[in-house]
C-alpha cells in the first residue's frame, strides 16, 4: 500500500479508497495524495472537496481510479 500511495504522491494520480470511518461505517473516497507519514496520509478528498487526513490502518482498500468513475 505504501508504494501505491508514494507513486500517487509522485505522479499526482487519483486513487479510489474504501475507508473505515470512526463510527465503524465504510465510505468510498476519491483522493489525491499530498503527503505521507508513517501512520497517516494527507490527501485532497474529492468526495468532501477538502484536504483530509486518513489513518493508514483504517484504509480497507485502495487502488487507481477505474475509467468511467468519478474524476478519472
Amino acid at each position: 500500500m505504501d508504494q501505491l500511495l508514494f507513486r500517487s504522491l509522485q505522479t499526482r494520480k487519483k486513487l479510489e479508497m474504501i475507508y473505515l470511518r470512526a463510527d465503524n461505517r465504510t465510505s468510498y473516497r476519491v483522493i489525491r495524495v499530498l503527503g505521507m507519514h508513517e501512520d497517516r496520509v494527507i490527501a485532497y478528498c474529492f468526495t468532501r472537496k477538502e484536504v483530509r487526513t486518513f489513518k493508514k490502518d483504517m484504509i480497507l482498500s485502495i487502488g487507481p481510479v477505474q475509467k468511467g468513475k468519478m474524476g478519472a
